[in-house]
């Protein structure tokens, strides 16, 4: 799991592979149709697909010689279980330091 969820992480940490999921969350796309809207080769675009694929963000589907690309979001749940814990221990820290100054 906790592999997984690194696999995530480093997916997400690339603008281009987070780019290209907001892109997936519209439809699905082929590397062919994404290679027409981003400064980068068909084959780089699907180095990064095939990032997104492995962290388990992607799926694929053939359809006909073409393979489409769909967001696949299950995995997203652990990076926003992960924010959620992050705002509350900042949530936490900033009630301290308020009642430390009121207390002052």
């Amino acid at each position: 799991m906790k592999e997984a969820r690194e696999g995530v992480f480093g997916a997400l940490a690339d603008p281009v592979r987070r780019s290209l999921l907001m892109n997936l969350a519209e439809g699905p796309r082929t590397a062919t149709q994404f290679a027409r809207s981003y400064p980068m080769s068909r084959q780089g675009i699907i180095k990064h697909l095939n990032v997104l694929y492995n962290a388990g963000l992607v799926t694929t589907r053939k359809n006909g010689r073409d393979v489409e690309y769909e967001l696949k979001p299950e995995p997203l749940g652990d990076v926003s279980k992960f924010v959620k814990k992050l705002e509350a221990k900042w949530d936490e820290r900033l009630m301290r330091l308020k009642t430390m100054l009121e207390n002052e």
